[in-house]
Parts: structure tokens; sequence; C-alpha cells
């Protein structure tokens, strides 16, 4: 399985599955930047950013719901000719060899698995993505709380300094706080402190599912697929072939279902025609915005690595030495001695504005009485002496 690229047999490879599950992030994040770009012409296009999670679930869910009706597949797994299969396991008793211990039988999706199976692909990400959303909040507000103080504590402050008026405010905003925000407050630190455990746990579940996938342990790609009881396969050529075929049979069976008087069904027929149409657009415009997305993310990502790519200048030359002052001390000719005592440094010390080193007792009792370098005679206090712990 590791070394089948090419496609054979039914059982799709790993880099197929992974493909078709990273299509749906992309495909959002196409349509994020997308309604970014309108949103600065037309500003009516943030109230859709600011709605993302449920315009998103909103299409996905139409989408997730046409596709398995009409493939028995998901939105990005009928993009990648994949098809989902319900497996029947069947034990035969009369045969005694292991290898031939179970048999798997594929057969067409339930009604059921299909519901289910909009529950796992557009319900369980969008509740996910809100329970992201509340975590970050409180995340936020605990480093906010860590680097400034909570806002009871702040309050505090200055009902102190504010006396009595701040001390009847204070009183009339506890009373206006309502048992909803207390609500909602306790229900984001409850889910700030459960959410890091359940991504936690769902990522390695996850993890732990495609490395079985990979290695070829299992037929499952994701612990949501076999609690459904669901393999992925790939479709055949007669399937696909009879996809449009079978479209059609769906969609004329539903134009038969309209009642009413004739003029209402042709209206409820133009208006499925539309329906149907706009579907078929919307499905071939969104694989168009995900390429063009990508082919985008790839050109800019490139042109940003140009941009950012450091510049190698040569290192700028070292700074002239200072000067020694006429009237200054003459430096000695070994550079172990101390200028003041004339004898080797004992803990040596720097002053700053000059870079010279002395004895700490030296050039302290010089400086606190000359407020002055020795040798350069620069202005200097005793916050400019630094303690060296490797004297050269």
């Amino acid at each position: 399985m590791l070394f089948q690229v090419g496609g054979q047999g039914s059982r799709p490879t790993f880099f197929e599955m992974s493909a078709a599950q990273q299509l749906p992030a992309s495909l959002r994040a196409a349509l994020t930047y997308s309604f970014g770009v309108l949103a600065l012409r037309r500003p009516m296009f943030h109230r859709v950013l600011d709605y993302e999670d449920e315009f998103f679930a909103f299409l996905m869910l139409i989408l997730e719901t046409h596709s398995l009706r009409t493939t028995d597949a998901s939105f990005s797994e009928s993009l990648y000719g994949l098809r989902r299969r319900a497996v029947k396991i069947k034990v035969k008793k009369d045969d005694a060899r292991l290898m031939s211990g179970d048999g798997i039988n594929h057969s067409g999706l339930e009604k059921r698995q299909k519901v289910l199976s909009v529950v796992f692909l557009v319900v369980l990400p969008y509740f996910k993505s809100k329970l992201h959303s509340i975590y970050n909040k409180e995340r936020e507000a605990r480093l906010q709380a860590s680097l400034w103080g909570h806002d009871d504590e702040r309050f505090d402050d200055t009902e102190y300094i504010g006396g009595e008026d701040s001390l009847a405010s204070s009183g009339n905003l506890e009373a206006e706080a309502s048992i909803r925000t207390r609500l909602t407050k306790r229900i984001q630190k409850i889910v700030g402190a459960c959410y890091p455990w359940i991504h936690a746990s769902s990522e390695g579940v996850s993890f732990a599912y495609q490395l079985l996938y990979l290695l070829d342990a299992t037929g499952f790609y994701s612990l949501g697929l076999h609690a459904l009881g669901i393999q992925v396969c790939r479709a055949t050529g007669q399937e696909l072939m009879d996809t449009s075929s079978r479209i059609s049979k769906i969609r004329s069976r539903e134009r038969e279902r309209l009642r009413g008087p004739p003029w209402l069904k042709a209206v409820q027929g133009a208006l499925l025609s539309c329906m149907y149409t706009a579907l078929d657009y919307a499905q071939t415009g969104l694989i168009a915005a995900v390429f063009f997305f990508k082919m985008m993310e790839w050109w800019y990502q490139s042109a940003e690595e140009r941009m950012s790519a450091p510049t190698v200048y040569p290192p700028p030359p070292p700074p002239p030495p200072p000067k020694v002052a006429e009237e200054g001390i003459p430096l000695p000719p070994d550079r172990t001695i101390c200028p003041l005592c004339s004898q080797k440094r004992a803990n040596p010390s720097v002053v700053t504005v000059s870079g010279f080193v002395f004895c700490y007792a030296c050039i302290f009792k010089y400086v606190s009485q000359y407020k002055r370098c020795p040798i350069t005679l620069m202005p200097a206090t005793g916050d400019h002496i630094r303690r060296l712990f490797h004297d050269v």
C-alpha cells in the first residue's frame, strides 16, 4: 500500500484521503480571502465575515447533502472519484484458515448513514470551530488578566481612589450584572479548561487512525467512518459514467413528486431546475476557487520569501577607541595593570562611557569623587561601572 501511487485497486491511497480531508479547509480559506477582498469595496460583505462559521457550515450543509444524495460521497471525496460504502462483515465458519476467516462486503449507504455522515462532516466541525474561538477568547482574557489584572481588581483600585461615588457606581454595576453574563463566563472557563484535552484527544485519535491506514492495518481512515461502519473506495469507471444518469433520475423523481395545479407544478419545476443549475455552477466555481487560491498562495508565498530574504551586508568596522585626554592618567604598557594603582587588576570593572578597565575599588572611589573617567575625563557616575567576570 505504501508503494501504491498510480491508483490500482479499490482502496484509495493515503494521499488521496488526506487531500480529500484537507479540501474543505482550503475551500474555506479561499472563500474567506475572496470575501475579505470584496469587503474592501463593499462593506456589506463584512457581515458574512462576522458570521463566517455559520455561513460556511450552511454552504457545506447544502453541498454535502446534495453530494451524498447523488454520489454516495462527500463533496471533496466526489471530486477525487471516491465513494462511500457500508461495510458488512460476515464470518465464515466452514473455513479453518485464518486468512479466510472474515469476509467484508460493501453495499450502498443507508439513509441513516447519510444523515450521520452530514453530522460528522458539517455539524461536528462547526461546533469544534466555535469551541476553538471560545477557547481563544478565554486564553486572551487570561493573558490580559495576568498582565493587567482582573477587571474587578482594577475597579477596586478606582473605587478606593474615587470614594463614595465610586462605591455607589460599583454597587449599581454589580446589580446590573445578569445571570446570562455569569453563565456565559462560566461556560467560557469550562471550555478553556476542557478544550485542550478534547482537542489533543481528537487529534491523537485522528493521527492513530491515519497511521494505521497508512500501514494498511485498517480500512477506516477516521474514527467517524469507523463509528458509522463506512469505508471509502474508489469509484469504478461504470459508476463514474452512471453518475450523471443517476442525478437525472433523482431530479426527475423529485419533479414527479410535485403536487398541485399545473401552473404551480410548472413554477416549482422551474425553481428546482434553477436550484440544480445553481448547485452545478456552485460546485464548479468552488473547485475553481480552491485551485485559484492555491495558485495565488504559492505565488505570493514565493514572492514574500524573495522579498523577506535577508540581504547579506559586510560587517561594519569597529568604532575608533576613545582618545586619552592630555590631562588624564596615562595608560600603562601592560593591559593587566590598573591605571590608578599601577598594580595588577583585582575585581576588574569597566567604565561604560570609555571602555577602560580598572580595579573596582579604585574606579569606584575615583568616580565617586571626580564624577568622570580618569583617562578620557568623560562624565561618569557609579551607575556606569560594570563588573567583568572574564578579564583579558
